[in-house]
């Protein structure tokens, strides 16, 4: 079984961190947010993804009715990847993310982990 075969979480907050797992698949749709993207267009805005990864966390995200793939009868063929309307309502969460991480984490600087 793939992982996208698996059953999703009861579990809200659970079912959120399946489909959105890794930073990859936040950074995607901070990607698609601003509109349609090509595959290609993706990847040049996300430097380090490699394709196995974003074509894996795109095809999830059609699975899971947050985007939808256009494929354009032309030639050369044209594959446009759109937030639906459920992926776009994401913008409120990624909204609330940023605010957060602007008044409560620093800009720079590090910081360490440790057990306590």
């Amino acid at each position: 079984m793939s992982d996208l075969e698996h059953p999703l979480p009861e579990c809200p907050i659970a079912r959120f961190l399946t489909v959105l797992d890794g930073p990859w698949a936040t950074l995607i749709v901070r990607e698609l947010l601003t509109g349609p993207k090509r595959f290609t267009e993706l990847r040049a805005a996300l430097p380090g993804i490699s394709p196995k990864t974003l074509s894996s966390r795109l095809r999830r995200f059609v699975l899971t009715g947050l985007v939808t793939r256009t494929a354009y009868p032309e030639i050369p063929p044209r594959v446009e990847y759109q937030l639906t309307p459920e992926g776009t309502r994401l913008q409120a969460v990624f909204d609330a993310m940023a605010a957060w991480a602007e008044q409560d984490l620093p800009r720079t600087g590090s910081f360490r982990l440790t057990d306590r």
